[in-house]
């Protein structure tokens, strides 16, 4: 059964989300696992893109977005379509669930303290314990 993530930001900026985010999937990477980063809309894609390039002088994370002609990396990011078969977690940066989530491992969502987020994730904490998975917080300070 997939385990469920919530990290859990005292932060209220998109832009702390976003670098916490980064940091996460190279822990994720770094890990061994594939990973997929499912984001909201094709600017949040680029933005997590661009952002991975340049989070940490001293890290190289490789990723892609799907469909930008790349070659197979452990990283992809998309906010269109379930990712192909064989990666075993995900970061959810977008508000709700998608419907595919159960064929990974492993799912991570970051809350911060943006009402917007708050609203969003409580949903998305809700639906995942109501469908019987297993669910963890993690506090950040």
């Amino acid at each position: 059964m997939t385990q469920i993530d919530f990290y859990i930001l005292p932060d209220t900026t998109r832009e702390a989300r976003l670098d916490f985010a980064c940091r996460l999937v190279e822990t994720i990477y770094r890990k061994g696992y594939r990973l997929h980063v499912h984001v909201t809309d094709e600017d949040e894609a680029h933005f997590i893109d661009a952002r991975l390039w340049d989070f940490r002088p001293d890290s190289y994370v490789p990723h892609g977005i799907v469909g930008g002609g790349l070659a197979e990396v452990p990283v992809t990011i998309d906010w269109r379509e379930a990712p192909e078969p064989g990666i075993e977690a995900m970061l959810n940066l977008d508000p709700g669930i998608p419907e595919w989530f159960s064929r990974f491992e492993r799912v991570a969502e970051i809350i911060n303290q943006h009402q917007d987020v708050l609203a969003a994730k409580r949903e998305c904490w809700q639906t995942y314990k109501r469908r019987g998975y297993p669910v963890k917080a993690h506090h950040l300070t």
